[in-house]
């Protein structure tokens, strides 16, 4: 996303090399490389563990500002970046330095002496270095793909584990029902250990239930135990103990109110006060999911400042009807002619995508992305149309809003988050601090 060569490029792309595959599950070579490394991952403060298909990030941004709140210096560590890479790491509230970055990259390479080892691997490895030596009172961990075989799960024994909704993504590693991509995602669950999880489908539901059975795990779900929901303007937050009255999440989108319930309750767990739930909720930022931009060069192309322009990096069916839900409640309330400028990665059943679209008044707009596993416009474009959705193809994002004339007009552009990172690249939205 940038012409500067960083301090990390170098050790970051001879990692890249050092495995032929972009996805292969599991632990040994994780487990190699963190022992040559002094096992960093011994050396962590409490960890909260967050797997899920959707949510993860919004419910770990949520937590990390309730904690920030109280005081508490937060790790993070998500995943994919959109512009920077130092954006997958936070050390005890602050991005990763790019230098020392560099160094703890180099400390893995050296450490892994030209072994296999998968990039997000590498990467994590580095992130665990990097946590062990800064300190802080608490890990916010997400997981990259599933869960049980994923390279964050060498921790032995996390403070507490979360569950987001789970929904149909990645099957060709994690299993084709949903109980069988449950079970990957529960495979983060240890003996002894709280699990919480947002409200899922039967068949998720089931198998996480009989996984917390099998290793004595006291799972607490919404719905079932703990609830939240919105009573106007407010959200009201209720567990075995309490009523809560609490402010809405100010992350867009009616889905963010169950993504808050579960930060909620692991803040309550945590010792977190109400007062500090409360500011986390008013104050939690995530750029990239359902973003409203206000600047740059793709805002300023709409022409009229009574315009909205929305950013959403969803790509899977349980993201598409979030956003086909937001795009409802929105037009529902002030009604605007509606533009989807949108890019898929060809792993995704874009036909399946635009089904959740179906039957809207909106106009699709189809366009590529720095990727070469972007599906073609001319593709996305007839995938659209086979939904009976009216679609074109565009050079670029800048390039489809320029070429809209009404005023003033809704437009969001959504998909891959390779996208969203390009968009947010040239509109110098700068990931905050």
């Amino acid at each position: 996303m940038t012409d500067r060569l960083l301090p990390f490029d170098a050790p970051l792309e001879r990692l890249k090399a050092l495995h032929p595959k972009l996805i292969d599950l599991n632990l040994d070579r994780m487990l190699r490389v963190c022992e040559a490394l002094g096992r960093p991952q011994d050396r962590l403060p409490r960890i909260v563990h967050v797997a899920g298909t959707n949510g993860k990030g919004s419910t770990i941004a949520l937590l990390r500002a309730m904690a920030e709140a109280q005081g508490l210096k937060v790790h993070v560590y998500t995943s994919p970046h959109l512009v920077r890479f130092a954006e997958r790491i936070r050390l005890a509230g602050t991005l990763i330095d790019e230098t020392y970055l560099a160094d703890v990259l180099s400390r893995v390479e050296a450490a892994n002496a030209g072994a296999p080892l998968t990039f997000f691997e590498s990467t994590t490895a580095a992130a665990f270095v990097a946590f062990s030596e800064t300190p802080a009172d608490l890990l916010l961990l997400e997981t990259g793909l599933g869960g049980l075989l994923d390279a964050t799960n060498i921790i032995a024994k996390p403070y507490a584990t979360l569950i987001t909704p789970i929904d149909y993504d990645h099957q060709s590693f994690l299993g084709n029902d949903l109980s069988t991509i449950a079970r990957q995602k529960a495979g983060i669950f240890k003996p002894g250990v709280p699990a919480l999880s947002a409200r899922q489908p039967d068949e998720a539901a089931q198998a996480l239930e009989r996984q917390a059975l099998k290793l004595n795990v006291t799972l607490t779900s919404m719905g079932q135990g703990i609830d939240a929901w919105r009573e106007g303007d407010r959200l009201i937050f209720q567990d075995e103990d309490a009523l809560y009255d609490l402010p809405l999440p100010r992350l867009a989108g009616e889905h963010q109110i169950e993504n808050a319930g579960l930060a909620v309750k692991a803040g309550l767990m945590l010792g977190l006060s109400v007062e500090a739930i409360e500011k986390g909720l008013l104050t939690a930022q995530w750029p990239g999911r359902l973003q409203a931009l206000r600047g740059g060069p793709l805002f300023t192309a709409l022409k009229d400042r009574a315009s909205e322009l929305w950013l959403d990096g969803g790509h899977n069916p349980h993201a598409a009807r979030a956003l086909r839900d937001f795009i409802d409640r929105q037009q529902a309330r002030d009604a605007k002619p509606l533009h989807l400028i949108c890019g898929l990665i060809n792993t995704k059943d874009a036909a399946e995508f635009f089904a959740h679209f179906a039957g809207l008044d909106a106009h699709v707009h189809c366009v590529t992305f720095s990727s070469d596993a972007a599906i073609p416009p001319a593709d996305l474009a007839a995938a659209a149309q086979s939904k009976g959705l009216e679609a074109d193809v565009a050079s670029s994002p800048l390039d489809a809003i320029e070429s809209l004339t009404q005023t003033p007009l809704r437009v969001l552009i959504c998909g891959s988050l390779y996208l969203v990172g390009d968009c947010l690249a040239m509109s110098q939205e700068t990931w905050p601090t």
